[in-house]
């Protein structure tokens, strides 16, 4: 059974990908997703996010369900994994490629890099190289497929989210033509989890800051499959005594290490409910 069988009921989800272990920024996630759920009497949903092929490993899969189990979270159902749902992936591509609201790019990472190499103020975008050239004799070549964002917003007019109960006007524009398809995996991210949460009736994403930006394309996404509007809570990331974010690109230790020490995972995820970071972490080890 899917949460949308379930009318009415709050659902929530904790997505993470298996590129890499967990550390305490994803704990912290996880136990607001599960906690929100379980406040409301709503269902928690564990998904893996591994359409990436080149990244993703069984091994970390495994230790994240180990990891959440030590934290003292459960789950509701069957553990979803991206990579068994690639088929629906590419029904909703095609969807959207026949409506004429995709096209392919076949630029190059330095391709790309170097033509959007002058400063704007902000996170640069992808200026549409590709869009609107003839690219009937150049389908063998490696190539991703990109959301024409102008025809898309044409499409959908103006759309807007609850965030934390505060409503948001959504502005695709601004995140420029996405990649739905890469050339190396048969769907992007913004595409797999706007499909999956509305499969998985996914009615309260609850996530990092980090990720706010992304839900403007999510937002349309959504209108543009007709499917249905989650309400978002977008939360501060974790930090460590320092300031620093905990991330595992800045080497934070994994919860698998704090695991394998002997730690307890239900003092560290009360720790994380209050706000504080658990017993024995300092600046350096954070």
């Amino acid at each position: 059974m899917t949460a949308r069988e379930s009318s009415g009921q709050v659902v929530t989800r904790f997505a993470p990908s298996p590129t890499g272990l967990l550390h305490l920024g994803h704990a912290a996630s996880a136990i607001r997703a599960h906690d929100f759920a379980r406040a409301r009497g709503g269902r928690f949903l564990v998904r893996i996010e591994d359409i990436d092929g080149t990244r993703s490993r069984a091994a970390f899969v495994n230790e994240i369900l180990r990891d959440l189990a030590w934290l003292g979270l459960t789950w509701d159902g069957a553990v979803v994994r991206q990579s068994a749902r690639l088929d629906v992936y590419a029904a909703a591509l095609e969807r959207l490629r026949g409506e004429g609201l995709l096209y392919p790019c076949f630029c190059t990472r330095a391709e790309i890099a170097g033509s959007m190499a002058a400063p704007h103020g902000s996170t640069p975008v992808y200026p549409g190289t590709c869009r609107g050239i003839d690219a009937s004799a150049r389908m063998g070549e490696p190539h991703c497929w990109r959301l024409d964002m102008a025809a898309a917003v044409l499409r959908t007019g103006s759309l807007t989210w609850t965030d934390g109960g505060r409503e948001i006007a959504a502005d695709p524009l601004a995140q420029g033509d996405v990649v739905l398809a890469r050339k190396d995996a048969p769907a992007s991210y913004h595409l797999a989890v706007t499909v999956d949460d509305a499969w998985q009736g996914v009615t309260d994403v609850v996530r990092g800051v980090d990720l706010f930006e992304a839900t403007h394309v999510h937002r349309l996404l959504q209108a543009l499959l007709e499917s249905p509007t989650p309400r978002y809570h977008h939360h501060p990331l974790l930090v460590g005594p320092g300031g620093e974010r905990l991330a595992k690109r800045h080497g934070a230790p994994s919860l698998k290490a704090r695991r394998e020490r002997g730690d307890s995972g239900r003092a560290a995820a009360d720790a994380l409910r209050e706000s504080r970071l658990p017993a024995g972490i300092s600046a350096a080890n954070a």
